[in-house]
């Protein structure tokens, strides 16, 4: 492939996240496509007889248990093994935030809404948008271009996250629950992690200027400092 040794470096990392969000994504697609779980298509079903208490399914907690120790990896991966860049402080804060919510809603039973979340933005990490997900299949060091040409980042955390997530979370909760617990806690993190999607789409925009503009001749990564000590 000829590498760089600083992209022969990501590589196992990359390729390890390729792999994950595969199998994650595809998992998630099963659930809310091949079962009889009506999330996807309903997203306030997700509230329809909620308990305390009440049991959550097995592959349900399946679903949290990869997702869970994926994000538990990741704080590590991203603080130790990962180069640092721009975003790297936000993405610790998101996997943070993430981990906190998928704790909170399997601790609470709020399991419906919660794998939506996963799948919703883990969509768009797979296919080409969200994460390093594609980053396994070209340069690392081209991780966040083939992402910024895909549609799949703004249809996914942009529009289906704040359409079947936040929707059911913020206002279908209060009317299937009216003394709904940790209503503002869990609606407060989910939009921190909306806003996030915000800051990297921003990436995305900035990217597409320089293109547009003439000031990037290759394929870069934006988030790079090494990128902009290079042109000093």
């Amino acid at each position: 492939c000829q590498l760089q040794p600083k992209d022969a470096a990501k590589m196992p990392e990359s390729a390890w996240k390729l792999f994950f969000y595969s199998v994650s994504w595809s998992y998630g697609a099963y659930l809310l496509f091949c079962t009889e779980y009506p999330f996807f298509h309903d997203p306030p079903s997700v509230f329809y007889g909620w308990q305390r208490g009440m049991e959550v399914p097995r592959d349900i907690a399946l679903a949290y248990l990869l997702q869970g120790s994926f994000y538990g990896h990741s704080l590590y991966a991203t603080a130790y093994m990962d180069t640092w860049r721009k975003d790297s402080l936000v993405m610790l804060l998101h996997h943070v935030v993430t981990l906190t919510l998928l704790a909170s809603s399997y601790a609470f039973r709020d399991w419906g809404s919660g794998g939506s979340r996963d799948w919703g933005s883990g969509g768009s990490r797979n296919w080409g948008s969200g994460g390093p997900g594609c980053a396994g299949s070209v340069p690392a060091r081209a991780a966040l271009t083939p992402r910024c040409a895909h549609p799949c980042r703004f249809w996914f955390r942009l529009y289906w996250f704040p359409l079947k997530v936040l929707y059911a979370t913020c206002h279908s909760s209060l009317q299937s629950v009216p003394n709904i617990p940790f209503y503002f806690f869990f609606n407060a993190l989910l939009l921190v992690l909306t806003l996030m999607n915000i800051y990297w789409f921003l990436y995305i925009v900035l990217f597409v200027a320089k293109v547009l503009l003439g000031q990037m001749q290759e394929v870069n990564d934006v988030r790079e400092y090494d990128l902009e000590e290079s042109r000093k």
